[in-house]
């Protein structure tokens, strides 16, 4: 379970009580020492981790749990967006290891657990925008990926991060068609990476991460469209060179590589103008980097916003 740490709680900050007993518990992996490569692990007793509570507040309602968990976008368990409630509960997230290789100097295999054990968990609170321009505010709980690229040392050739999805048709059933070529593919630039807003998840909501979310871990960066968040991470690999994606693989002219926020661009079959918040009835204003300009907009300093999308 997740334990939020009282001490510099706020009553926004609490979880209600019955999303509360609603949580699932993590289950532990073999444990290893610190960030320790392994060679598998186990289902073991049940893990209570703790978090710090937010400390990038934004003045804006969060979205329920059961929209963030039933409305979702996750083709490995189909293209509906209720699918991925309805089939993900078949796959198993114990016991997960995260292959981590490439231009690194500590490559190897790294159990979900041992990360958790190893790197402080804090909550983010966070705008989600789909690029089907709606929109959602989810409370992540998780680590930024530049303590993991960190720890394992990436070399001086490496200017890429690649990221991969599991592949088992088995317990994706989705992946038994070809609208996508499996394994899901993202990426980003080694500097987007480091990024301080950029999040490794493994929890929502004070809650372990659920199945239809990208259990258990995903990457969270705010201020890019929706489809930059892979879910349920089995690879990363640092590369000098811009990996493909699988949005980009399937429809260039739809989806770039960078995937940024930006109401200027529209997509080629509607308007980013706007969006839709999810428990909303007007659609609002989209916000340039999604909100996030201020933090970001350095990273791409003299680019064309236009070949940002």
């Amino acid at each position: 379970m997740l334990i939020v740490n009282a001490p510099d709680l706020r009553d926004r900050d609490v979880t209600d009580h019955g999303l509360y007993l609603k949580r699932r518990q993590f289950m532990a992996g073999v444990a290893g020492l610190g960030l320790a490569a392994c060679s598998g692990s186990s289902p073991a007793s049940a893990t209570a981790l703790r978090f710090r509570p937010n400390r990038m507040p934004i003045d804006e309602a969060r979205t329920p749990l059961d929209d963030v968990t039933g409305y979702n976008n996750f083709y490995e368990f189909g293209t509906g967006k209720e699918d991925p409630a309805k089939y993900a509960g078949m796959m198993r997230t114990r016991p997960w290891t995260i292959v981590v290789d490439g231009l690194c100097d500590r490559p190897g295999r790294y159990a979900i657990d041992d990360l958790i054990k190893r790197f402080p968990l804090e909550e983010r609170i966070y705008r989600m925008r789909c690029v089907e321009a709606w929109s959602m505010v989810i409370p992540w709980v998780g680590f930024p990926l530049a303590s993991l690229i960190k720890a394992v040392g990436p070399r001086s050739g490496a200017k890429f991060v690649a990221f991969e999805t599991l592949r088992d048709p088995r317990q994706m059933p989705g992946q038994r068609s070809s609208v996508i070529q499996w394994p899901y593919r993202e990426g980003l630039r080694l500097d987007e990476a480091l990024h301080p807003l950029t999040l490794l998840a493994v929890g929502l909501y004070g809650q372990t991460l659920p199945n239809q979310n990208g259990a258990p871990i995903r990457l969270v960066v705010p201020w890019k469209y929706g489809f930059k968040g892979i879910k349920s991470i089995v690879r990363i690999r640092f590369t000098d060179r811009r990996p493909q994606t699988s949005w980009q693989m399937l429809a260039p002219r739809e989806y770039g590589f960078y995937g940024n926020v930006n109401p200027a661009v529209d997509h080629p079959r509607w308007s980013q103008a706007k969006e839709r918040r999810i428990g909303e009835f007007f659609r609002r204003k989209t916000l340039p980097f999604n909100g996030y300009g201020e933090q970001v907009a350095g990273l791409y300093r003299g680019l064309d916003p236009r070949q940002l999308y």
